[in-house]
């Protein structure tokens, strides 16, 4: 039986969330383009991840992952402050990018002590 990633399954969970959350409510079509592309770009990068060419193409593409969650949240933020969202919606979702950015930090961290390690 194949190991779950949840760090993966979680990516792919924003990625699909923040695409019917756009297609859902009434946000103007920048943020939705922003959004879209940052939240994909967090899966995308992570996917990328699994298949390193070494130790430290994986650090930057975690980093790169974890940046764009950040900008993902960003985003949710603003349109949670424009009224196109309610408060729960924001916080789930927020919460999302969250688990994400921590996990992301975790295997970060790993990453880089072992590289510290040789």
């Amino acid at each position: 039986m194949a190991k779950r990633n949840l760090l993966l399954e979680y990516s792919e969970e924003l990625a699909v969330k923040i695409a019917k959350l756009c297609a859902e409510h009434k946000i103007d079509s920048n943020t939705v383009f922003q959004i879209k592309k940052s939240s994909s770009s967090v899966f995308a990068n992570i996917t990328e991840a699994q298949y390193p060419q070494s130790l430290a193409d994986m650090h930057s593409k975690l980093e790169i992952a974890r940046k764009e969650c950040a900008e993902t949240e960003s985003w949710l933020k603003l349109i949670f402050a424009s009224g196109a969202i309610n408060e729960d919606t924001f916080k789930s979702h927020r919460n999302l990018c969250g688990r994400i950015k921590r996990m992301l930090t975790a295997s970060c961290i790993t990453i880089e002590n072992k590289l510290k390690q040789g």
